[in-house]
């Protein structure tokens, strides 16, 4: 039997940029079963249910988590196969595709990430007539796999058969940082996951509807704090990331980025040690804050 392969895109604020992303959707080769849009508001997704590639569009309360276990909800007896993409990512032609080829011919296989030929989320980021530029210019790899220990989130594709009892955790709240790492940590545990370099695209990063810096700088440091103790990030990684961040945060302070924050991310970041120090640390700590 054919695989049933649906797209999920999870969205807040961003409903014009969605409209354009997921409508490039129409231009895959091998066309998906289904598209779900999924976001907090009518505003959220104002537009998008008559994008050309005819997506379905529901609503959930806000929060990247608790859209995504939404979507998860209601294509539970529907899909055999469930590519997450941000609203963000332009694909290219042959993704879904590539997909339906990595799933069929490997069912050891539980979760697959692409190879990002662009990612504008380490500055200004990109519009999606420079993604696409981006991917035509593109000369691909030929095809091959590595594994690793978790997906990244911008492009993330799972056997849903292997998800069974798993959800995102709604206690990483708003953008839930390192979300994408708590699921398929865990996914990895039930089979194999790879980079594959048949699945391609561009995230573009956009900058509109993600946390303002000190939320964000405070989730740069209690996320992986939370994920250690859970023990659904490799370790190596959630210091790398602490570490990496405040550091950054802090040195660019003195000259921070005109599309970056940083010294609300660094202000974040020292508040999240504080607590953590104090024991007062908890990830959503950010919803009450400005």
């Amino acid at each position: 039997m054919p695989l049933r392969i649906f797209v999920v895109v999870a969205t807040v604020g961003r409903a014009r940029i969605t409209a354009e992303t997921v409508g490039r959707l129409a231009l895959q080769t091998r066309q998906p079963d289904g598209i779900l849009v999924v976001g907090a508001s009518p505003a959220d997704v104002e537009g998008v249910a008559e994008a050309i590639s005819k997506p379905e569009v529901a609503l959930a309360e806000k929060g990247l988590c608790k859209q995504r276990n939404r979507s998860l909800d209601l294509l539970r007896d529907r899909a055999d196969v469930i590519v997450f993409l941000d609203d963000d990512y332009v694909a290219a032609p042959e993704f879904i595709a590539g997909v339906e080829q990595v799933f069929s011919e490997r069912p050891d296989v539980v979760g697959v990430t692409g190879r990002v030929i662009a990612d504008g989320v380490h500055g200004a980021g990109f519009s999606v007539e420079e993604a696409i530029a981006f991917i035509e210019a593109d000369q691909p790899p030929p095809p091959s796999d590595r594994p690793i220990e978790a997906l990244y989130g911008c492009n993330m594709v799972v056997r849903l058969g292997a998800t069974d009892g798993l959800r995102f955790d709604e206690a990483l709240p708003m953008y839930g940082w390192q979300e994408d790492i708590d699921f398929t940590y865990q996914l990895g545990r039930r089979g194999k996951l790879i980079k594959s370099t048949v699945l391609r695209g561009v995230h573009m990063g956009a900058k509109g509807g993600r946390s303002p810096g000190k939320r964000l700088g405070y989730s740069q440091i209690a996320n992986p704090v939370y994920l250690l103790r859970k023990q659904t990030i490799p370790p190596t990684l959630a210091w790398r990331l602490m570490r990496q961040n405040l550091l950054s945060n802090l040195v660019r302070s003195v000259k921070p980025e005109p599309s970056i924050d940083r010294r609300g991310r660094a202000a974040g970041n020292l508040m999240a040690i504080a607590d953590v120090i104090t024991g007062r640390m908890d990830p959503r700590r950010i919803l009450d804050m400005n």
